[in-house]
C-alpha cells in the first residue's frame, strides 16, 4: 500500500506540476524539456518530504500551489521522518470513499477487508488534520495582509514539516510565527 500510494502521488504530482508550469517563464518555462520533467519530478517528491526546491515556489501558478498543498498535507509514509497525515491514511480514506460510491458494506483493498476501527481512525486523522490546518490558516489570515492561498501554503508546509515557503514567512507577525510553530509541532506529533 505504501509503495503503490507513493508511486501514484509521485507520478500524478510530476504530471500536474509539469502541465501547470510548462509555460510559466518564472518556473519551468525557460527550461528544456528533460529539465522540465526532472524539475517537476523533484518538486513532486520533495513536496512530501524534504522541502527543497529547484524552482521558485512564490512564482508557481495557483493550480501548482494547490497540488503542492495537497502533497504536503498527505506527506510521507509511516516510518519515515516526514510529516503529514501519511500515505496510508489517505489511501484508507480513498478506499472507504470508493466503497461508499460502489455501495459496498465493507472497505476493501485488493481482496482484503479493512476493519472499521482502522477506517474510523483514518477518517478521524484526516478530518482533525484538515480542520486544524484550515482553522490555523483562517486565524493567521486575520493578522496578515497576504493572500489566503499563500497563508494556507505556509500553514500546510508547517503541518507537514516540509519547509517549503512562498516567501512570506519572514514577514509574518510574531503571533503568526508562533501559530506556525505550533502547527509544526502539531504536525510532527501527529
Amino acid at each position: 500500500m505504501v509503495i503503490f500510494s507513493t508511486i501514484i502521488l509521485i507520478v500524478m504530482g510530476t504530471a500536474l506540476l509539469f502541465v501547470f508550469e510548462y509555460n510559466n517563464q518564472k518556473t519551468l518555462g525557460q527550461l528544456i524539456l528533460p529539465t522540465k520533467v526532472m524539475a517537476s519530478y523533484f518538486q513532486s517528491v520533495t513536496s512530501r518530504t524534504g522541502g527543497f526546491n529547484t524552482i521558485s515556489i512564490g512564482d508557481l501558478t495557483t493550480p501548482s500551489l494547490l497540488i503542492i498543498i495537497i502533497l504536503m498535507f498527505i506527506g510521507a509514509s509511516p516510518g519515515g521522518t516526514g510529516g503529514g497525515i501519511k500515505t496510508t491514511t489517505i489511501t484508507l480514506v480513498y478506499y472507504y470513499i470508493v466503497s461508499i460510491v460502489k455501495r459496498k458494506h465493507d472497505a476493501e483493498i485488493g481482496n482484503r477487508m479493512i476493519p472499521y476501527e482502522i477506517i474510523n481512525k483514518a477518517i478521524a486523522i484526516f478530518m482533525i488534520s484538515i480542520s486544524f490546518v484550515f482553522i490555523m490558516a483562517m486565524i493567521i489570515s486575520i493578522f496578515e495582509p497576504f493572500d489566503y492561498l499563500a497563508i494556507l501554503f505556509e500553514v500546510t508546509s508547517a503541518f507537514g514539516t516540509v519547509g517549503l515557503s512562498t516567501g512570506i514567512t519572514p514577514s509574518l507577525s510574531f503571533i503568526s510565527k508562533l501559530l506556525i510553530s505550533l502547527t509544526m509541532f502539531a504536525g510532527r506529533a501527529g
